[in-house]
């Protein structure tokens, strides 16, 4: 997937400020998962409910709020 895929997924339920495809630094490769900065928290609820679970390109995606490393 695209980041202007997601961005385009996200962007039905509220403003997207970013997408980062986190990829492998020595492959240049996906890892699989990827972050999107909403512009509104309430945006980005709306987002988790609707898309969590959902099949995007063959594949089913997880969505939810970021957590800090510790």
């Amino acid at each position: 997937v695209k980041e202007s895929e997601l961005k385009d997924l996200f962007s039905e339920h509220g403003e997207v400020n970013a997408v980062n495809i986190i990829t492998d630094k020595m492959t240049n490769r996906s890892k699989g998962f990827a972050f999107v900065e909403m512009l509104k928290d309430a945006s980005a609820d709306e987002a988790i409910k609707a898309l969590n679970g959902k099949d995007v390109s063959g594949r089913e995606i997880k969505v939810n709020l970021a957590k800090e490393r510790n």
